[in-house]
């Protein structure tokens, strides 16, 4: 495993029970001794990104939970440095938020393709100390991310396909029930 950064995913274990990150992969954005910020890569959301941006009425545009914390604020993650300024880079290829206002215009103008970007609602985030103490009580395993783990086109395998990055020893996880009393 290796040490929590930006760009590294958390993978929840299999049976944790909290049900905001139940087999969750949660990509970190930032981190530091202070806090951390992440975004769960593999929960859709029920409603559509055009069900709160008037402007995109008619456009089905996915939109993932980020986390539990600030569920009405939007964020977002993309391959698209060159074309929404003041994005931040996170990790190789993938770069965070930037100038919502030049989304909007690519996608009315139908320049930015789907697989290109992510929309979250809300964040996961940890204050000092907190996400260390869940990595040591071994709630979260963690492995590099990636851009083609970000915006893998079925979002409801990156928990597996992250697991599938772990020594060979974690991959019998991937079958376990998420209640072992159902076994």
């Amino acid at each position: 495993m290796i040490e929590p950064a930006p760009g590294v995913v958390l993978i929840s274990e299999p049976f944790l029970k909290d049900p905001n990150f139940m087999r969750t992969a949660v990509y970190l954005c930032e981190h530091s001794e202070e806090s951390s910020f992440g975004l769960v890569m593999n929960r859709p959301f029920e409603q559509h990104l055009e069900d709160f941006i008037p402007e995109l009425r008619g456009m089905t545009i996915p939109l993932f939970y980020g986390g539990p914390v600030q569920t009405d604020t939007l964020h977002f993650l993309h391959t698209l440095p060159d074309l929404i300024p003041d994005a931040q880079l996170v990790s190789d290829g993938v770069y965070w938020g930037g100038d919502f206002a030049s989304i909007i215009d690519l996608i009315m103008a139908q320049r930015l393709e789907l697989d290109q970007i992510r929309f979250y609602l809300g964040y996961s985030g940890w204050g000092t100390g907190q996400l260390a103490a869940e990595i040591a009580e071994q709630s979260w395993l963690t492995v590099q991310g990636s851009a083609d783990l970000v915006f893998h086109d079925a979002p409801e395998d990156i928990w597996k396909l992250a697991v599938q990055q772990l020594d060979k020893s974690f991959h019998p996880i991937i079958h376990y029930p998420t209640d072992p009393q159902l076994n």
